[in-house]
């Protein structure tokens, strides 16, 4: 008895991974919902006394409220998969006389076409078996039953799932977030060109040849976290207020470009905070911002136009104000730093203003500082391990000054 349980242990393991309570309320709530209204909305647009609900919504149900982000739940799943499920149901009907063969008929080709259409939706094969059992009215409407009940169950239960879904915070249809492409060139970003990368996923997806409930782009945004973790495991006692610089170079909205620009020279910066008068960050002016802004208004050398400019600028010409940008990304001083690579390298960004809860300045964060910081902590890696081994504790890594 005792090997009978051991065995099954070992054989039946649990193959979802817990959700929240949060969620599991949301699936609950969404299959309700979902199946109420689709069955009165669908009695009600037929105009019939009995309820109008094919059993397969069920399952459906159970994909577009319970894991929304499954590829087998998106709307081109469950859209094509019962429109071909029903189709070729109602072929087999009239093609073959026996039930239980136009059945297995029905439900490999609804499997094959599915798959050529990449829209698998597995209640779509019992779309197809169902179709194929309901022969006596398939026979009196034909066709039609494509649209109904099929066709009507379908859209009512695809609508309820976009409205309920976008209501409880869940993004449906699920969607992965662009590629970034830096400078609009070719090449991959900074992150994959060492180490794992998207080739490495599609070569084992290409090895294995198998369907996976999860989509490639997915798969790709999974392994990345994954990895992000795992390097903070190893530099996460680096934190932002460990490699900013303090003392910052900064100016006010009020600033002129031309002392801006003189600040960026005397300090070989590329970029300066603007803050208001208590150090609120307001924004982010850079090297290119001046130099565009300039490139813009040197034709302005005609002599009215000189006086034009003096009479707007009064007090050493165009201002910071003009040319700042104010949706600027920044970070704690908590933050760690495996986060701000993947801001640095694959979003573009090259400076990263430090504030504290109250939005002040408190520091800036470059290029330069985030590199040395990861190779300072590289090259003390040997040190904080060996530490761990002699059970001595992680060791505290800090970046150089």
């Amino acid at each position: 008895m005792a090997d009978a349980v051991e065995f099954l242990k070992r054989c039946l393991p649990p193959a979802s991974p817990a959700v929240s309570g949060p969620e599991w309320v949301r699936s609950l709530c969404g299959g309700l919902v979902g199946i109420l209204l689709t069955g009165f909305l669908s009695t009600y647009l037929l105009g019939t006394s009995a309820p109008l609900l094919i059993a397969p919504m069920g399952a459906s149900a159970v994909l577009l409220f319970g894991v929304p982000a499954s590829p087998l739940a998106q709307p081109w799943s469950i859209i094509g998969g019962n429109f071909i499920a029903s189709t070729i149901g109602v072929v087999c009907v009239f093609v073959i006389p026996d039930t239980v063969t136009g059945a297995a008929v029905a439900v490999a080709l609804t499997i094959a076409m599915m798959q050529i259409a990449r829209c698998i939706h597995p209640p779509s094969g019992a779309v197809a078996l169902t179709t194929v059992l309901a022969a006596p009215l398939v026979h009196q409407i034909g066709f039609l039953y494509v649209l109904s009940p099929v066709g009507i169950n379908t859209a009512v239960l695809l609508g309820t799932a976009l409205f309920f879904n976008s209501f409880v915070g869940r993004t449906y249809p699920h969607r992965t977030p662009a590629p970034v492409r830096l400078h609009g060139t070719l090449d991959p970003r900074p992150s994959e060109r060492i180490g794992f990368t998207t080739a490495d996923l599609d070569a084992v997806l290409r090895q294995h040849g198998e369907g996976i409930d999860i989509t490639r782009d997915e798969l790709d945004f999974l392994f990345h976290e994954a990895e992000m973790r795992a390097y903070e495991r190893r530099f996460g006692t680096i934190r932002a207020r460990d490699i900013m610089s303090r003392d910052v170079i900064m100016v006010t909205p009020r600033t002129s470009q031309r002392e801006a620009r003189r600040l960026l020279r005397e300090h070989d910066i590329k970029a300066l905070p603007v803050v208001s008068e208590d150090r609120q960050l307001v924004g982010i002016v850079t090297q290119t911002d001046l130099m565009e802004h300039h490139r813009r208004h040197r034709s302005v050398t005609s002599a009215p136009g000189r006086l034009v400019r003096r009479l707007f600028y009064p007090k050493g010409g165009p201002i910071v104000a003009s040319v700042l940008t104010s949706s600027v990304l920044s970070v704690q001083p908590e933050t760690p730093a495996t986060e701000l690579v993947p801001m640095m390298t694959d979003s573009g960004y090259h400076h990263l203003p430090v504030v504290d809860a109250s939005n002040r300045l408190v520091g800036i964060i470059s290029q330069s500082d985030l590199i040395a910081a990861l190779f300072s902590s590289r090259i003390l890696e040997p040190e904080a391990t060996a530490s761990v081994a002699n059970d001595e504790g992680p060791a505290a890594l800090t970046a150089a000054d």
